[in-house]
């Protein structure tokens, strides 16, 4: 049986059927990925290269491109350290409520951006009794840096652990308890043996978590507060811009968007071309 199949194509579709298949799949990605980058563009290029830089430079323009930067710079950090202590927990200890963790972890994955942003101001908001407690003592959370780091921080804190947990249940643990056998401490295991073995997972997850940081509208939508020059990223200036008509303006700075966009593909493509094993371990579960 063995050698009757040898040699055999694996592809039973007919010549037809594959030129179908490949047809469609190219009118998918012209239509929804390729026309669409190539619009943004033609747009914010639309009154030429000196406009678009204008646009760029415009200080609302300069001050949601810094304010994206600063929640991103923020958000990413903290996301590292809890996936990183959430999938060591996970991966390697057997203790009561790991399920319950697992489905908390996925909870944003769930759960509307809206929903989340609307929760922080329930709690922050000027009718909580948190919130009002925050007033007196002059802390502004909602409106301000601290809720969109809030907001962003849930929407994105699901990637980077679901990067690491499924690597780290394969890799079992045999060689943390081979370094603890050999003296080593707890956090020289950690950091000597665990971190080594999954950096390349988590330098995936890391760019995942940070594209979305950067371009999260829903949740930040509701806690900003739309301060023009204060608390808009650069998805919520692109919105305000369109709304106003000035769609130079806003092409542009989407266009930005864009190419960040296009850099995350890249480095992601790079990682999985280079480290493609490793990675492909983390996402079989």
């Amino acid at each position: 049986m063995a050698e009757a199949l040898k040699g055999r194509n694996p592809v039973t579709e007919g010549p037809l059927t594959r030129a179908a298949l490949i047809g469609l799949a190219i009118v998918f990605l012209l239509l929804f990925l390729i026309v669409p980058l190539v619009l943004v563009f033609a747009e914010a290029l639309r009154n030429g290269v000196g406009a678009y830089f204008e646009a760029l430079a415009e200080p609302d323009a300069l001050s949601a491109m810094r304010l994206t930067i600063t929640v991103a710079v923020i958000a990413v950090p903290l996301n590292v350290v809890f996936g990183l202590a959430a999938s060591w927990a996970i991966a390697k200890f057997s203790f009561r409520g790991k399920n319950l963790l697992l489905s908390l972890i996925d909870l944003p994955f769930s759960v509307s951006p809206v929903i989340s942003g609307l929760v922080w101001v329930l709690l922050f908001g000027s009718h909580a009794a948190l919130g009002r407690w925050l007033a007196e003592n002059d802390i502004q959370i909602l409106f301000a840096v601290p809720g969109l780091v809030l907001a962003t921080t849930f929407v994105t804190f699901p990637f980077v652990a679901r990067e690491l947990i499924p690597l780290m249940q394969e890799q079992g643990t045999t060689d943390e308890e081979a370094a603890l056998s050999l003296g080593a401490s707890g956090w020289q295991t950690f950091w000597h043996v665990t971190l080594p073995n999954v950096r390349w997972a988590l330098a995936y997850g890391v760019l995942l978590c940070t594209a979305r940081a950067i371009g999260e509208f829903g949740a930040v939508s509701v806690v900003s507060g739309h301060i023009r020059g204060q608390t808009n990223t650069m998805p919520l200036h692109v919105e305000i811009l369109y709304n106003e008509y000035s769609f130079v303006g806003a092409f542009a700075v989407a266009s930005v968007l864009a190419l960040l966009a296009l850099v995350t593909l890249g480095v992601k493509a790079v990682l999985e071309w280079r480290y493609g094993n490793q990675l492909a371990s983390s996402h079989r579960h």
